[in-house]
Order: structure tokens, then C-alpha cells, then sequence
């Protein structure tokens, strides 16, 4: 049996709800599964044009989708993320 890919094309992500986005106006990292919520988290610095209080938004979600795809999240607060 095929396993199951992970990947989403062009299609797959403009019928995403923008709910589904950690960032959600700019419509990047998605967190529709762990491995995107652990993508999220390592590329949450390449995210551009956006504010600090999308970070903190996006973060917050982050966390909650962790939460639900039991994605472990040790850091506290968004700054912390990439740091040794």
C-alpha cells in the first residue's frame, strides 16, 4: 500500500480556510497535520511582512494545533523560537 503523502500542491492549499494557516493573511505554514505544525515552528523566522502581533497570533495557533497533533513545543513565547 502507498503511504500516504503530506505534501500539498497549488489546489490543496487554496481550498485550505485561511483557519487553517498559522498566519493566516499571508497564508503560510499551514497546520493541517504534525509534520506541517513541526514545519511551522523550524520555518516560523522565514515568515515575511508580517507584524509582530501576527507573530504572537500565529504562535498561539501554533500551540493550539500542536495541542491537537501532539507536536511537542518547548518554548514560551514566539522570540524564543530558532534559539539554542
Amino acid at each position: 500500500m502507498a503511504e500516504k503523502t503530506h505534501e500539498l500542491d497549488a489546489a490543496d492549499r487554496n481550498s485550505m480556510s485561511e483557519g487553517t494557516f498559522a498566519f493566516p493573511r499571508v497564508r503560510k505554514e499551514p497546520l493541517n497535520d504534525a509534520k506541517h505544525v513541526r514545519n511551522a515552528i523550524a520555518r516560523f523566522d522565514q515568515v515575511k511582512d508580517v507584524s509582530d502581533e501576527e507573530r504572537d497570533e500565529a504562535f498561539e495557533r501554533i500551540k493550539k494545533a500542536a495541542a491537537k497533533f501532539g507536536v511537542e513545543v518547548s518554548e514560551s513565547k514566539w522570540q524564543e523560537l530558532g534559539k539554542p
